[in-house]
């Protein structure tokens, strides 16, 4: 008897979970079917044509993948509108000759061939061979000192053949960073074009040293720093800090001088990223070698569209310079930032007189287009006691 019950209740279960388990493998089923159903509607990402075309020139400024490429860098600050072209040609893996030119509406010219080793020492250090020559027509001169005029403006040009090497090295690839470079130039101050009257017409070499001069020069430079930020040429965070050290040997020593550069850079990020505040400090002292001269159109200046840029191009020179500058930076994407910034800074003739009195100063706003690495235009328009100014320029600001 109890085998018979036994029996049954082994039987039962034995049906239930056969009948059980064709029901699960059907449930089953029907969910894989669905998921298979789903499948179809779903499809890689696929960029727009808008970020299609900014991934593209993220990879030329990055990678540097285009051979032939535009070049917008005038031959000095103030040439105007500029258009160029260049073509780069790779001669090893990383060794580049870049070929290019450049004209503005100023009648500025600008023509160059540069070699880049950017590999060698072990990724350590970066080697750089430029040539060429450059043109200005019409660059501004109001003077020496901070109480000049705009109405005491004048024009000079300049032609300058120059040959330049330059060495760069990270010993310990982050860091310390030692520049070391000579450059052989040229400069041949001529007469100045535009509406402004000509240089020579209100001084006389007596009372501008350099005018109508053509020095040559051998200029040696030696640069010590430390530098972490991830890129110079556009970063949110890290920085730079540095001396550099620069000996202008004239020829003839009518013109010889020296001047040493005392610079800071420091990117603060905030909530993550979201916003920076960059600050920079230059510091310019200049000192004559005997009793040579230094040129005039070789002093230290200030205004433009690097430093006080709510002011003309060259606006101060003097034999020494202060300026200060901070920005406040809203990056949009990865390609477009935003920045509000202040500029200040003045030149005097002597550098006990380089305090925090009479500085000028100057505010704005402006847009940044950039990659990771670099900076491809930087727009500005800038806010002074002179008057608006808009900048246009290939590079950060610093």
């Amino acid at each position: 008897m109890w085998l018979i019950v036994v029996a049954a209740v082994t039987t039962g279960a034995a049906r239930s979970a056969a009948a059980q388990e064709p029901e699960a493998a059907t449930r089953e089923a029907v969910l894989e079917q669905k998921q298979i159903e789903k499948l179809p509607t779903v499809h890689p990402y696929v960029p727009g044509k808008t970020e299609a075309l900014f991934n593209r020139a993220e990879e030329v400024l990055v990678g540097g993948m285009l051979r032939w490429h535009p070049f917008f860098e005038s031959a000095y600050y103030g040439g105007g509108f500029t258009v160029g072209a260049g073509y780069a040609h790779h001669l090893s893996a990383y060794n580049m000759l870049d070929v290019r030119g450049s004209y503005s509406i100023k009648a500025y010219k600008r023509v160059e061939a540069e070699f880049v080793s950017p590999q060698l020492f072990h990724r350590r250090g970066m080697l750089s061979v430029m040539g060429g020559w450059r043109e200005a027509t019409q660059v501004g001169f109001f003077g020496t000192g901070t109480s000049t005029s705009l109405d005491d403006r004048t024009n000079y040009g300049v032609q300058q053949p120059f040959a330049s090497v330059l060495l760069t090295v990270k010993p310990t690839r982050r860091y310390l960073t030692l520049i070391g470079g000579a450059e052989w130039s040229r400069v041949l101050q001529r007469p100045g074009q535009g509406s402004f009257p000509s240089v020579e017409s209100q001084y006389t070499p007596e009372t501008l040293p350099g005018l109508g001069a053509e020095p040559t020069y051998l200029r040696t430079q030696a640069t010590f720093g430390f530098d972490w930020r991830p890129a110079p040429a556009y970063a949110r965070r890290g920085g730079f800090y540095g001396v550099t050290f620069n000996d202008f040997a004239d020829r003839d020593k009518a013109f010889g001088f020296r001047r040493i550069d005392y610079e800071a850079i420091q990117h603060v990020p905030i909530l993550r990223e979201a916003w920076v505040i960059s600050l920079h400090g230059l510091f310019s002292t200049t000192s004559r070698k005997h009793d040579q001269d230094i040129p005039f159109f070789l002093l230290p200046s200030l205004g433009g569209g690097s430093n006080l840029r709510g002011f003309s191009s060259w606006r101060f020179r003097d034999r020494h310079s202060l300026l200060l500058q901070a920005e406040w930076r809203i990056p949009v994407n990865r390609f477009l930032d935003t920045a509000v910034f202040y500029d200040a800074g003045k030149v005097t003739a002597r550098t006990e007189d380089l305090n925090f009195d009479g500085l000028k100063s100057d505010y704005g706003f402006g847009v940044r287009f950039h990659s990771p690495f670099a900076t491809a235009l930087r727009i500005d328009i800038a806010r002074s006691n002179e008057g608006t100014s808009l900048v246009f320029a290939t590079g950060a600001a610093f």
